[in-house]
Parts: C-alpha cells; sequence; structure tokens
C-alpha cells in the first residue's frame, strides 16, 4: 500500500483532507473532499478527525491514482477531488 508523501491534514474549514504528491521535481498540493470521502469511502457523517484521518490512509492508494490521472490530464499546481472524479464510467 502507497503511504502519503506527507501526513495529510484536515482543512481549516473541515471540507477536506489536504496531501501533497510529488512528481519529478514537483510538489503538488491536493485535497479530496469530504464529500468524496463520505460518497466513495464510507466516512460517516459529521466524523471527528482521527476517524477521517484514517479513512483517508486506508483509501490513499485509490485516492492516488486518482489524483496522479487527473494530474496527468490536466497539469496544475493544487488539485482538488470530488465525489465526480470516484465515479467509475
Amino acid at each position: 500500500m502507497e503511504k502519503p508523501e506527507f501526513e495529510p491534514q484536515i482543512l481549516a474549514n473541515r471540507q477536506g483532507v489536504s496531501f501533497w504528491l510529488i512528481r519529478g521535481n514537483t510538489t503538488v498540493e491536493c485535497i479530496v473532499t469530504i464529500a468524496a470521502l463520505e460518497a466513495h469511502f464510507w466516512l460517516e457523517p459529521r466524523a471527528g478527525d482521527a476517524r477521517t484521518l484514517r479513512i483517508f490512509r486506508d483509501g490513499y492508494s485509490r485516492i492516488h491514482a486518482i489524483a496522479e490521472r487527473k494530474l496527468l490530464a490536466h497539469p496544475c499546481a493544487r488539485l482538488e477531488l470530488t465525489p465526480d472524479d470516484f465515479e467509475r464510467p
């Protein structure tokens, strides 16, 4: 299982979890929204910080893969993953 490059943090507004991806010499800030974690990773509404970070870590391999694909398609300095990014065609 892959591990986050840097320790993930819950955003101050509690709308997501931030983490970083390193691609070559570039570091990209990524956010996975709480809505995405609730919709696709079984996070309960109004879950505490510890539970939110545990769900994030448990799903990190999939989150990382989606972030990498989205970043390849649309290079940027800050990437946000929403529920739509995890929908399967």
